[in-house]
């Protein structure tokens, strides 16, 4: 009998729910200061994982949700920056975001 491939799970920030690893985005506190988006979720830093969805972005930005997942205070400039990724990412990538859901 072969066995089921295990398939990493990760929490939104945003929103809280659980989905596979690659159906989020990582969002990373490098080592040496700063918060990035990490498309290829290999960067070194402590992570945090966001739905595609504009509304995750927006909830974990307005609550404060990544401040404590990456234990760092972010900055007005990184608040804007983080925000308009989400805002982009959601407009390019409608299909990706509701098939994640599923």
């Amino acid at each position: 009998m072969k066995r089921a491939r295990h398939i990493p799970q990760r929490t939104c920030v945003g929103c809280r729910r659980i989905r596979p690893k690659r159906a989020l985005v990582r969002i990373v506190c490098l080592p040496a200061g700063g918060v990035e988006v990490d498309p290829t979720g290999k960067k070194s830093g402590r992570g945090a994982y966001l739905c595609p969805h504009q509304t995750c972005w927006e909830a974990a930005l307005e609550k404060r949700g990544l401040d404590r997942a990456l234990k760092v205070a972010l900055s007005p400039e990184e608040r804007a920056h983080l925000l308009e990724h989400g805002r982009a990412l959601a407009k390019e990538q409608p299909r990706r975001a509701e098939q994640a859901l599923e």
